[in-house]
């Protein structure tokens, strides 16, 4: 399938055919291997490609590649009305005006309104090279779309179900004009790997890691619900918890920090997913306590923006209450840190340096303004860094007033939440539910991390005890609705 992708893509760019294109996938099926592929033949050849990705952390994975919103200056407040902050005539103009292909990696969790806002965009711009711009999709740019819309899907503050499906790529009006590949050979998960067990039967890993991700695996109902959810836990994967749960998960990932072992590989190749970021807070504390050394705590500067603010702001919101907000997307007032600690970044600090949100790196040094660390995903492993303070604003702009934090844009990630590990590949991963999944996909993004059985390990917080060895599982089945009926217009070879 890869051969008819790669031959289908090259010939509608060569013969200036353009056209929407998705690649479906799970995770480890070889998207990756396929961009490079299309990219080193294209960009051979003379022609320009631009390679961005919903998450930094995709982004890293492909040559050349950066965020989209960084590429085409997408608004972060996006609506059905916007347009991306390109004018005519400036060098990125001219740049999509010369450009063959765009592949955008990870797409279902970025919202249809910027998918929406960079074809008006393109359409406007490439009026000047093409006058049937304005009636062809992006302009009559050929797009190479991909990801999987088992994982989790784009997020929609304060909404619920049918808004957040209603906010993919695929409910789109483009997606009338895509064509739709699948792939189906997870090469991320090792051969011969054990099989798991549930209710006596062996299944292979793939196949359950499938039927979690399209909502197939045989679901169960408690407490009077309509429709059941609850999934059982294979019995090789499932962690019974022995007293406190948060120990158990750490001493179950982290038993051995700090052995003999080589650190950089033993930090890389394990971490604990969980779906909110108090949590993922309790859990590094706690890892952060046992790693030896000492604590290096840094302090923000919290202030209200001088230019959107008024004097009664500043006595409403003094510095010792902004000091004890936490931000989603921001750092703590308060950052803990230890040399030898994992972190993430937070900001695309250096996208061309592998500085990307989501980027994993181990900290080797902490200055007073600086903090040294060691990179250990991505495209520039190995790599020794220096982090500065910079200062952010949230992106939630529900606070009454417009605040700074200037503090280091990292966190400890021994523990992250689901979202973050995304375009991740892990070989020990702990999934720790202290109440069950609230979203589509929360369970699949976990467990297709993996390489194997071996390395993945499920707790599920049950005080009272009623589903012990059963986990929630939620799935909006209605997202795979439009790829249904797409696939069936579009010739198929399956690997």
């Amino acid at each position: 399938m890869h051969a008819t992708i790669f031959q289908r893509v090259i010939q509608a760019v060569e013969l200036d055919l353009g056209g929407l294109y998705f690649v479906y996938g799970p995770g480890g099926t070889g998207k990756t291997f396929l961009w490079s592929a299309v990219i080193s033949k294209l960009r051979s050849e003379g022609r320009i490609v631009l390679a961005v990705a919903s998450s930094g952390i995709a982004s890293l994975l492909m040559d050349g590649g950066r965020t989209a919103h960084s590429r085409f200056k997408i608004p972060i407040n996006i609506d059905e009305f916007s347009c991306c902050e390109i004018k005519q005539n400036t060098y990125l103009a001219e740049l999509i005006c010369e450009t063959s292909l765009v592949i955008w990696d990870e797409a279902p969790m970025t919202h249809r309104h910027v998918f929406e806002a960079v074809d008006r965009t393109f359409r406007d711009i490439r009026s000047k090279v093409n006058p049937n711009a304005s009636s062809l999709p992006f302009g009559g740019l050929t797009m190479l779309l991909g990801g999987d819309f088992r994982q989790v899907l784009p997020v929609v503050p304060k909404k619920g179900r049918e808004e957040i499906v209603g906010a993919s790529i695929s409910k789109s009006a483009l997606w009338e004009n895509c064509t739709i590949f699948r792939l189906v050979e997870n090469m991320r998960i090792d051969k011969d790997v054990p099989p798991i067990t549930i209710d006596g039967v062996q299944v292979p890993f793939r196949d359950w890691v499938l039927a979690v991700g399209d909502g197939t695996e045989k679901a169960y109902a408690f407490n009077d619900e309509i429709d059941g959810s609850w999934i059982k836990i294979p019995e090789e994967v499932f962690l019974r918890a022995a007293g406190d749960p948060l120990q158990t998960m750490v001493n179950e990932i982290y038993g051995q920090l700090g052995g003999s072992h080589e650190p950089t590989e033993y930090i890389r190749d394990r971490a604990i997913l969980t779906p909110l970021n108090e949590y993922v807070e309790a859990l590094n504390n706690e890892v952060l306590h046992r790693l030896p050394g000492d604590l290096k705590i840094y302090r923000s500067y919290d202030s209200i923006c001088k230019g959107a603010s008024t004097a009664a702001d500043e006595i409403l919101y003094p510095p010792e209450y902004l000091n004890s907000l936490k931000f989603s997307g921001l750092p703590n007032h308060e950052l803990h840190v230890k040399v030898g600690a994992p972190i993430m970044l937070l900001r695309n600090l250096n996208p061309k340096k592998g500085l990307c949100n989501g980027t994993r790196l181990i900290v080797t040094r902490c200055y007073q303004f600086l903090v040294e660390a060691r990179i250990i995903t991505g495209s520039k492993i190995g790599e020794i860094t220096y982090i500065p303070r910079i200062s952010m604003s949230p992106a939630d702009k529900s606070f009454p007033a417009a605040v700074k934090r200037k503090q280091f844009p990292i966190a400890v990630c021994y523990a992250m939440t689901k979202i973050k590990s995304q375009g991740q590949t892990v070989r020990n991963v702990g999934l720790y539910l202290p109440k069950p999944v609230f979203s589509h996909g929360q369970i699949y993004v976990a467990v297709s991390r993996v390489t194997s059985p071996e390395g993945l390990k499920i707790l599920c917080v049950d005080e009272e005890e009623k589903h012990i060895g059963f986990t929630k599982n939620i799935v909006y089945k209605e997202i795979f609705d439009n790829l249904k009926c797409a696939e069936n217009t579009v010739h198929e070879e399956h690997t």
